[in-house]
């Protein structure tokens, strides 16, 4: 399958999101924002919409409206503070209306919005290979030279700032670079699917993982796992990528649980057998004190 430059670049781009998405889906899920990027890719479906509508480059009108989503995003959660979920919700069905009514108001366009929905493998071009590794070396550059100041963010402002963190540029910046992610993901998994490239692999590895940088690790190549068999049986089976890469993200995040769960009960019983010679001497030999 290697033979066909779109199976060329759609490996490349899968690679490169791979890098960053993971990890950007650790400090989502840490943060309590795991569907921050579902209702990201809603708003840059919106501005694919608009591009197309108004003839202008939907790839580039995607990733404004991310952008502009996250940053809004930002601001009205400092405003409901005591209400996380009012933002997302907030965001999330504007996008939604708003790209049904510039749907509605080009009629060809629901036919080739399939892969934007769903993901294809042909649907990533030369233009936007370059911009998912900018994006990609962006999102790097972020989080290495940040990761102290995003580390206390993300588990609590208020020391953050006392400790020196401009923790409102900080979030500020944060919320773009997740838009800039959502945005540039949206070829390989769809719209629909985009999270499930965040949050799956992050949640699998906070799961397993002993601290922070390991669980990052972990995310990234649980992440190059699941996308790359992902893009294979879909070139085989000729189904989007989305829904293939989603089923096979969740299902090692099910067998991973379901084996530690079995693991952790193993070694219980291995435990309960070993003190129960112990306990049992323990008891007799109390009897016996007490009969003396």
């Amino acid at each position: 399958m290697f033979q066909y430059e779109f199976m060329q670049r759609a490996f490349l781009a899968a690679g490169l999101i791979s890098l960053i998405a993971p990890v950007l889906g650790v400090y989502l899920v840490l943060r309590r924002q795991s569907l921050m990027s579902d209702t990201l890719s809603h708003v840059s479906m919106a501005g694919v919409a608009l591009g197309s509508v108004l003839h202008l480059s939907p790839v580039l009108c995607g990733f404004l409206f991310a952008i502009l989503g996250g940053i809004v995003i930002e601001q009205l959660r400092r405003t409901y503070r005591s209400y996380s979920e009012v933002p997302v919700a907030i965001i999330m069905t504007s996008g939604l209306a708003l790209a049904m009514v510039l749907m509605s108001l080009k009629t060809s366009l629901n036919k080739s919005f399939n892969s934007y929905l769903f993901g294809s493998i042909v649907a990533v071009s030369e233009t936007q290979l370059i911009v998912i590794a900018a994006v990609t070396v962006i999102g790097l550059l972020f989080f290495v030279l940040l990761r102290r100041p995003l580390y206390s963010l993300t588990f609590e402002e208020d020391t953050a700032a006392v400790s020196g963190v401009r923790v409102k540029l900080l979030s500020f910046a944060f919320a773009v670079v997740t838009g800039m992610i959502v945005a540039a993901a949206m070829p390989i998994v769809g719209v629909l699917l985009v999270s499930s490239m965040i949050v799956l692999p992050s949640a699998f590895a906070l799961r397993f993982a002993g601290g922070f940088a390991s669980a990052s690790v972990l995310a990234v190549a649980t992440g190059m796992i699941g996308v790359f068999s992902g893009l294979t049986a879909s070139y085989y089976t000729n189904t989007p990528p989305g829904g293939i890469i989603a089923l096979i993200l969740l299902a090692i995040l099910l067998v991973g649980i379901g084996v530690k769960r079995v693991v952790k009960r193993t070694a219980k019983r291995r435990i309960a057998k070993a003190g129960m010679p112990v306990r049992q001497q323990t008891h007799q030999t109390l009897k016996e004190g007490a009969s003396k």
